[in-house]
């Protein structure tokens, strides 16, 4: 435990952010689960989930939550099993 005021201060404001972080991945998780899904079953929804999963990696890479290469590798991946399930 930090015994400095402004230690202490780091400390809540890394668990703030710690919290903030594994929410913002876990729910990216599960639009990306629930996605891939939709696209397997050619659901008609596919489309829209897509859409929001795209959106949201995006929105995670404005946070510094996930980086920029890596966001763009998942969209890209995702991308791609949507439009060879619509062939």
């Amino acid at each position: 435990m930090p015994n400095i005021k402004s230690a202490k201060k780091e400390l809540r404001k890394a668990n703030r952010r710690h919290a903030f972080n594994v929410a913002v991945k876990s729910e990216l998780k599960d639009l990306i689960k629930k996605s891939r899904k939709a696209v397997e079953a050619k659901d008609a929804k596919s489309e829209d989930l897509v859409k929001k999963t795209l959106k949201t990696f995006d929105k995670a890479v404005q946070k510094g939550v996930v980086k920029k290469n890596t966001a763009s590798r998942g969209k890209s991946r995702l991308q791609l099993r949507l439009n060879a399930s619509k062939k």
